[in-house]
């Protein structure tokens, strides 16, 4: 029989990707789920401390957030995240961040770390998650039934996003307002760069509030984004630059946009290579104006807004008839 456990869940890293089908597969086994608070600057401080100095600030913050789950749960839920997609990776830092928690210094609870690698089939990841809960006590039967039911939330989820919304508005139940603007801009970025709130400084309100339509990679399916991808002469592994590129392909060949702006965290390597193929198609394809934000734990409010006020007034120049 298995005892009531309780599994925390960061809101880090890929948490605007997969919570929904985390959520639900162990919610419908009759866990208790504890979801840390959206980050702030406590978070922030905390996962800086912890983190190594050299690692990127999504994983710094990602270490708040463990920290903060720390002392409120039995299990914290840490996927070893290695391809999302047959033929692609995910960041090294993401594979080893399981082994980087457990030898962290900290006193934290212990970890269920699912190997998640689509590169060894379609059923892998169901194969890991199932394999976790089992080895909690979980019987076959049931862990199936949950994944089911789990693949069918995140399929829900996935429409709401093609469908215009982005995983801010649907994860916490907004509606985003009107756009006043006739232009519409293309935010990309990780996930974990433009969707959380504190990391961005508020990015996505800021562009609603100036009146713009905001598209994201999410809101195209992924099968339209794997053939724009594919227009590079080579194949870019890393899944996220994929997703991104592709993204940026299709808005472009489309000419629906009327400017682009790209977020990504300082010292990250796959960041600097996407980030340059990026801006150059920009360039060649559309002549659509480009904007890089590079964030650290460092980065003012201040400069980020100023940049991105002259940037959006250049745009509303540039189109004045």
């Amino acid at each position: 029989m298995v005892t009531l456990v309780r599994i925390g869940i960061p809101r880090a890293l890929l948490y605007y990707h997969y919570f929904p089908l985390w959520e639900t597969f162990w919610r419908n086994l009759g866990v208790e789920i504890e979801v840390s608070p959206p980050t702030n600057k406590q978070i922030l401080d905390l996962g800086v401390e912890a983190a190594v100095p050299e690692a990127c600030l999504p994983v710094k913050v990602y270490y708040g957030h463990i920290l903060t789950l720390a002392q409120k749960v039995d299990y914290l839920f840490v996927p070893r995240l290695i391809s999302s997609q047959k033929g692609t990776y995910i960041c090294p830092k993401f594979m080893g961040l399981p082994d980087m928690l457990k030898h962290c210094g900290y006193n934290i609870p212990a970890i269920i770390a699912p190997t998640l690698n689509a590169r060894h089939g379609k059923k892998a990841w169901e194969r890991s998650h199932l394999q976790a809960a089992e080895e909690l006590g979980f019987n076959r039967r049931l862990t199936q039934f949950a994944w089911q039911q789990a693949q069918r939330e995140l399929a829900s989820y996935h429409k709401e996003l093609q469908a215009g919304r982005t995983p801010v508005d649907i994860l916490y139940q907004r509606q985003p307002p009107k756009p006043t603007s006739r232009h519409t801009l293309l935010l990309l970025g990780h996930p974990y760069n433009i969707f959380d709130e504190f990391v961005s400084m508020n990015l996505i309100n800021r562009l609603y509030h100036r009146g713009y339509q905001v598209v994201t990679p999410e809101m195209l399916p992924p099968k339209l984004v794997e053939k724009e991808a594919a227009r590079l002469p080579k194949h870019l592994f890393w899944s996220l630059g994929r997703l991104l590129v592709g993204t940026a392909n299709y808005y472009l060949q489309e000419k629906s946009i009327a400017g682009i702006v790209h977020v990504v965290s300082f010292g990250c390597g796959p960041d600097s290579l996407v980030g340059e193929l990026l801006e150059r198609r920009a360039k060649k394809l559309a002549h659509v104006p480009f904007l890089l934000l590079t964030l650290d734990e460092h980065t003012g409010e201040g400069g980020l807004i100023t940049r991105l006020e002259a940037f959006l007034d250049m745009i509303e120049w540039r189109h004045v008839s």
